[in-house]
């Protein structure tokens, strides 16, 4: 007969005197679940009731045997301080199976003392209800209970390649011309539509974007505002709403708020779990729009989840396909179903050389050569599908403000039947490229 070991709360009676005090025993148990026996009480204390912590269980085979990652182990790992060692800096989503043991997970989480710490302390990922940990090479070994689900938490990267200081720019630039959106200027600006960025924040002092921003927020360090420390994330905003008309530049809708949500650090890099902390706060701050210029590799159930999650809210979630100049090739989340995908094309209307392409864009727009705010007041000139997706975000503003309430997959809808087919022999004929009139136009119809 196999013999295993549980860990159950003991509470103390109230003559015992510290009431709010959790105390365990150790038990001895059968295999098949019967005879459980105490071999260990804290002496002054008469037990009242055995709580069986349900799957919580930290269970040991025979000497020599491995160690199960069951909810207790889980508890103890989100106890202790964040790792320092570099076999400890891998991260895993965790999530259970039964809602149950989640939220009997979440309050018994919420009675620890969790030590504040780095970007490899643990956190809590309500929106998909889940938590993020750092693990040990020895933690990744040990077998995970089936009832607890574990998937990787990668790093990812935001997009753009070519980077270039430029002079002032003053009017239009000329993505933001090529799409059309100064000829729906006097319909609709994009007047109170919020627009959530999930980048590296934003330069609150640039002139251009000092009528363009609400406060945000800094996941990486709440008490302080989304400051950016890398550029793009400045880059995206001035693209989306950039108001500065007679000494500066103008983006594509100059009256839209955009909130920046920095999840990115100084190297533009962010755990798949920042970017869920960036799109739940989107969600409870009621975006309309989520512009996502980022992207991976690899398929994240989380982040689809999270992404379902905004989708099911109203949100509309633009990203962008990445910068691989590959066919039948799309980065996450732009993959996922449930946001739009935007490739990027250059000043002939052709696909841009490093945009990805193929069936699963959902339109091209403006992403060579974009220039746009930068840090300390400066411009940059940079190319990617990050730069052609602020256009759509733009766009999309000046359509939901000009027909406020349509639903993500309507003005997917809408875009997709306004398009304006794209130049080049090898262009496929299924997409094009954003025109901002037609979007408006189609939207009438």
């Amino acid at each position: 007969m196999t013999v295993s070991f549980r860990m159950i709360r003991l509470l103390p009676t109230r003559d015992a005197g510290a009431a709010k005090d959790s105390w365990f025993i150790l038990c001895k148990r059968a295999a098949n679940d019967t005879d459980i026996q105490p071999n260990y009480t804290k002496k002054g204390h008469s037990l009242i009731r055995l709580v069986v912590l349900h799957h919580t269980i930290l269970q040991h085979s025979p000497p020599g045997g491995d160690v199960t990652l069951d909810r207790t182990a889980i508890l103890r790992l989100l106890q202790r301080p964040p790792a320092q060692s570099p076999s400890c800096t891998k991260r895993r989503i965790i999530h259970f199976k039964r809602r149950n043991d989640y939220l009997r997970f979440l309050q018994e989480w919420s009675e620890l003392r969790v030590l504040p710490g780095d970007e490899h302390a643990p956190r809590h990922l309500p929106l998909i209800e889940a938590f993020s940990l750092s693990l040990c090479d020895e933690q990744l070994d040990a077998p995970t209970r089936e009832d607890i689900l574990m998937e990787e938490d990668p790093l990812l990267a935001v997009d753009g390649t070519a980077l270039k200081q430029t002079g002032r720019e003053k009017g239009i630039p000329w993505g933001v011309q090529e799409i059309k959106a100064p000829h729906a200027w006097s319909t609709t600006t994009g007047h109170r539509i919020k627009i959530g960025v999930i980048d590296t924040g934003v330069d609150f002092s640039h002139p251009d974007l000092k009528h363009s921003l609400a406060r945000g927020i800094n996941l990486l360090n709440r008490a302080a505002l989304p400051h950016d420390d890398n550029g793009h994330g400045t880059h995206i905003a001035g693209t989306i709403a950039a108001a500065n008309q007679l000494r500066g530049m103008i983006g594509v809708a100059p009256r839209s708020t955009v909130y920046p949500v920095k999840a990115f650090d100084h190297n533009g890099s962010a755990f798949v779990s920042d970017i869920i902390m960036g799109i739940d706060w989107c969600v409870r701050s009621r975006m309309n729009i989520i512009n996502m210029s980022f992207g991976m590799k690899t398929r994240s159930k989380s982040l689809l989840h999270a992404v379902t999650n905004a989708f099911n809210a109203g949100i509309i979630i633009v990203a962008s396909s990445g910068n691989d100049g590959k066919r039948k090739s799309v980065d996450y989340p732009a993959k996922y179903p449930q946001t739009i995908s935007v490739g990027a094309t250059n000043r002939l209307r052709r696909i841009a050389p490093f945009s990805n392409r193929g069936i699963h864009i959902d339109i091209y727009a403006p992403g060579e050569k974009i220039l746009s705010s930068w840090l300390r007041g400066k411009y940059h000139e940079m190319s990617g599908t990050s730069m052609a997706t602020s256009h759509v975000s733009g766009a999309i503003a000046l359509l939901l403000a000009y027909q406020p309430g349509l639903a993500p997959a309507e003005i997917k809808a809408i875009m997709k039947r306004s398009m304006l087919p794209l130049r080049g022999t090898k262009a496929p004929r299924l997409t094009g490229e954003l025109d901002v009139m037609r979007m408006i136009a189609a939207a009438d119809r």
